[in-house]
């Protein structure tokens, strides 16, 4: 079985940390998310930016998967049409990675490249993912 759900970053009504946004940023998504499951596992597949706007919709989708109620193995998370990552994002992951390790889940990172792939490699963290080549429908 293998389904598909879509997610599009939203705007956050939060009263503590929003963030102030000009109007035209306000209504534009700039990054997209798409979840598919296949068995037990789940693609995570990212495109765009990956910012502290951004960043709490990764992170809402992360914890549903790995906290709901259907179960996974593993999550992959598809990297390779993130074309901007920011430390929040990186932060995020390894979030995902500490909630997925006391429940067995393996997360994988895929599709890593360029600024991205650099930013992992400069703060040290690429080790405590592991990874995997390809991208973009390789699974």
């Amino acid at each position: 079985m293998h389904a598909t759900e879509r997610f599009a970053a939203k705007p956050r009504n939060s009263e503590r940390g929003q963030r102030l946004k000009s109007p035209e940023s306000a209504s534009t998504s700039h990054l997209d998310i798409a979840v598919e499951h296949s068995g037990m596992d789940a693609i995570v597949r990212l495109n765009g930016r990956i910012d502290v706007d951004s960043s709490p919709d990764m992170r809402d989708c992360l914890q549903a998967i790995l906290s709901g109620k259907q179960s996974v193995h593993a999550v992959t998370v598809d990297l390779s049409d993130v074309n901007h990552m920011e430390a929040s994002g990186i932060a995020t992951l390894v979030e995902a990675l500490k909630i997925a390790g006391p429940r067995q889940i393996r997360l994988h990172l895929q599709g890593l490249h360029g600024s991205v792939l650099r930013l992992f490699e400069v703060t040290g963290l690429l080790p405590l993912f592991e990874t995997m080549p390809g991208g973009k429908g390789v699974s």
